[in-house]
């Protein structure tokens, strides 16, 4: 049944019930005027949703996809629109235990990472996380030449790795990076996000992976 309760308030009381260690919630979204629907999808575009007639699939992460800031920023949008709706929780997974920060520094960490990956691997999207935000300034600069991007208000930079040809540093150039981190005493971790392997790029500079509806 759909509630008179605003979306921000349901997501709110979801939000409350999830396990401490949650790391990704699936959500159904529906609107209760079915005409209201074009509406809906329209301001919840940057979240990139399924869609099925007026009832809307979303996906929040803490580390990856839509955050939930981001959620509730689109659900206050539809909440001032007067549209009214439920939503619903349809599932959750628990996010990965951290790996422990490497004692010998983050370009030890990145070498145990890529031993990790299938031989044949030829793209990645990888996250560094930094343990302090006063860190952010100088750390942006000193990963530079791996093009970091920021996502969220963490202390946290997202990158692109190609082994062999296309777009995103070598794993050398990545690793020179995070040994300037080392040398500047600048403790972070670092994580594999999004792999592809078995692919050769023919016309292209690689693969495409959308996350909150922005190409990464």
């Amino acid at each position: 049944m759909l509630g008179c309760v605003g979306f921000v308030d349901q997501w709110r009381e979801i939000e409350r019930g999830l396990p401490g260690r949650w790391g990704e919630t699936r959500l159904a979204l529906a609107v209760r005027q079915p005409g209201q629907a074009d509406r809906a999808a329209a301001m919840l575009g940057p979240l990139a949703p399924g869609r099925s007639a007026g009832r809307f699939h979303l996906t929040v992460g803490r580390r990856t996809g839509t955050s939930p800031g981001a959620l509730e920023r689109a659900l206050h949008r539809l909440d001032e629109e007067g549209l009214r709706g439920g939503l619903e929780l349809v599932g959750t997974t628990d996010a990965p235990v951290p790996a422990p920060e490497a004692e010998d520094g983050l370009a030890e960490a990145w070498d145990e990472a890529l031993a990790g990956l299938p031989a044949d691997w030829s793209h990645l999207h990888g996250q560094v996380d930094l343990t302090s935000t006063d860190h952010l300034e100088r750390g942006a600069l000193l990963l530079s030449p791996i093009n970091p991007s920021r996502f969220d208000d963490s202390p946290s930079f997202r990158f692109r790795c190609a082994r062999a040809a296309g777009y995103g540093a070598s794993p050398g150039m990545a690793r020179r990076c995070f040994e300037r981190l080392d040398e500047d005493s600048i403790r972070a971790s670092v994580a594999v996000l999004r792999l592809v392997s078995d692919s050769d790029a023919a016309g292209t500079q690689g693969p495409v992976w959308y996350v909150d509806g922005k190409v990464v």
